[in-house]
This record gives structure tokens, C-alpha cells and sequence, in this order.
């Protein structure tokens, strides 16, 4: 080997390292947890620069393999419980409302805040489980904790304008205790007919920096509500053989916001199902992306 190819391999490895080292610097202000674990998903598919993607997705690697008892209970590298030592359960009286809760890291002046709405048949539990989905609660608890923020998962009583209203006094709570810092609102499944409602409440959304809608129904009126003209970004994660809300609308949502140069991003797992988005969802991804575009 001459000594120019040499040092052309040696200028161009550390140009690519460079390139790695910078691209990780933009990624957000949120510090990693277990990354290695919950953010090295293959890419098959990539459009619009990036902004939508098609994730491999495979059963028997990413719930029989990484479950010690399969979509039960993870195995024990996914989690750390350590976090619990900061976990809460509320009821807060908001309103003429009293809603339960869940609540892990700060009470007051969080750097940031997450409210995640559980599906049918969901309470509070279905968020606060360490072990359940992969783990991936337990890692959005962690990161919630490590970067100076709260995590609320509330017990939700109804999908209507009523539960829909009581979400609307949590998320103005949260944004006061905070002093305003960025409150971004998850929804997965039914739950997102939460985030539709909210979406179309001039108030509420005053107090929200951006949506994740893990695996919900298509709301084809978005581009019209008063979230849409403040912008507020959307992450999108839904599974290609969801068989309860399928993939298409959302994806041709997704595609109209594009077009209108909307700040959004989709991930589509390969083959998954329903329940796919709530365990592969890459949350610090999701958050890194919520809390700085717009």
C-alpha cells in the first residue's frame, strides 16, 4: 500500500468519525440511556430525508428474545429500577376533576414533561410498568429522571370531550409547575382520540410543544386545528400489520403534512402489530426530535 492510499484511508476513517462524533452532538439535548439496547434499529426503508423510515421488526428477535417470559417481562439488561425511587402515585384535583396519576421525577420546575395516554382498557399501571413493552416505559422513566424532567402517565376515564378536557387541565398543570418549560403529549392506541381533541383546543395547545402518536386512528382534519397553526410537531410510530388502526392513513397524514412542509417524522415498523410502536419506539429519539423542532 503507498503511502498517499495510506493516509487518504486514514484521513477518510477519521473524517467518518468525525461525521459520527457530530451527528451524535445534534441529536438533542436529551443524554442517552441504554441506546444500545433501544436505538440500534435497522433502517430498511428511508424517504424524505430521513423523516420517514421503515424499521425492521421481528417477533421472535424483539419480544421472545428479549423477554425473559415474552410480553410479560423483559430481561433484566432493559431496565433499571433505580427510578423508582423517584415513582409517585397521585390524585390531583384539577379543576372539578380528580384524576390518578403516576409520576416519576420532578414535581416542580421539571426541564421538560411527558404525558402519555394509555389505550382501552388501560389505567395508570399500563405506563408505570417496568417490565412490560420491552422495557421501554422503564427507559423513558430513566430518561425523564436523568435529563431533570417528570413523566406522568394518568388513569383516563373516558375517550370523549370529558377526558379529553381533564388531559387539558393536566397538561396546564404541568406546564405551571414547570414555569412553562415544554410539555409534549403521547398518545397511543384510543388514546389518540385525546390528542384529536386536544389538537382542536385553542387553549390547551398554548401549553404543549408537540405529539407522539404511537399506533392511533388518522385524523384527517389535523392540518385545519389550531394545533397545526401553531405548528407543534408530530412524531408518528405505527406498525405495517397493525389490524386495529391500520398503517395507510396515517401514513398518507403523514404525507399531506410533509407536503406542507409540516414538521413531522415517521417510523413504521416491518410487520409489527399493534402493540409494536409502545415496545420498539425509540423515546429518546422522540423526545430529541419533539423538544427541538418547530
Amino acid at each position: 500500500m503507498s503511502t498517499d492510499h495510506l493516509k487518504n484511508r486514514v484521513l477518510g476513517g477519521l473524517f467518518l468519525l468525525l461525521s459520527a462524533l457530530s451527528a451524535s452532538a445534534q441529536d438533542g439535548p436529551i443524554r442517552p440511556f441504554k441506546d444500545e439496547l433501544f436505538s440500534q434499529q435497522t433502517v430498511l426503508r428511508s424517504e424524505d430525508d430521513g423523516a420517514f423510515q421503515v424499521l425492521d421488526y421481528q417477533e421472535m428477535r424483539d419480544i421472545n428474545g428479549r423477554d425473559e417470559e415474552p410480553e410479560r417481562r423483559v430481561k433484566p439488561a432493559y431496565v433499571d429500577t433505580r427510578v423508582r425511587a423517584q415513582q409517585v402515585n397521585e390524585t390531583l384535583t384539577l379543576g372539578t376533576s380528580r384524576m390518578e396519576v403516576m409520576r416519576v421525577g420532578k414535581q416542580t420546575q421539571a426541564s421538560f414533561t411527558v404525558i402519555f395516554i394509555h389505550g382501552r382498557g388501560g389505567d395508570r399501571r399500563l405506563g408505570a410498568n417496568d417490565y412490560s413493552f420491552g422495557g421501554n416505559f422503564n427507559r423513558l422513566k430513566n430518561l425523564a429522571v436523568l435529563n431533570g424532567g417528570a413523566y406522568y402517565a394518568p388513569s383516563i376515564r373516558s375517550f370523549d370531550a370529558k377526558g379529553a378536557s381533564d388531559v387539558a387541565a393536566l397538561i396546564r398543570y404541568v406546564f405551571e409547575l414547570s414555569s412553562g418549560r415544554p410539555v409534549i403529549l403521547a398518545c397511543a392506541s384510543m388514546g389518540n382520540f385525546i390528542c384529536q381533541n386536544i389538537s382542536r383546543d385553542k387553549e390547551a395547545v398554548r401549553y404543549l410543544k408537540g405529539f407522539a402518536i404511537m399506533g392511533g386512528p388518522a385524523d384527517p382534519g389535523f392540518l385545519t386545528t389550531p394545533a397545526a397553526r401553531l405548528k407543534l410537531p408530530v412524531y408518528f410510530s405505527h406498525g405495517s400489520s397493525d389490524s386495529v388502526y391500520a398503517a395507510e392513513p396515517q401514513i398518507s397524514l403523514y404525507k399531506k403534512m410533509r407536503a406542507a412542509k409540516y414538521p413531522t417524522i415517521f417510523r413504521l415498523f416491518e410487520t409489527g402489530g399493534h402493540g409494536t410502536p409502545i415496545r420498539m419506539s425509540d423515546w429518546r429519539e422522540i423526545l430529541n426530535f419533539l423538544l427541538t423542532a418547530g
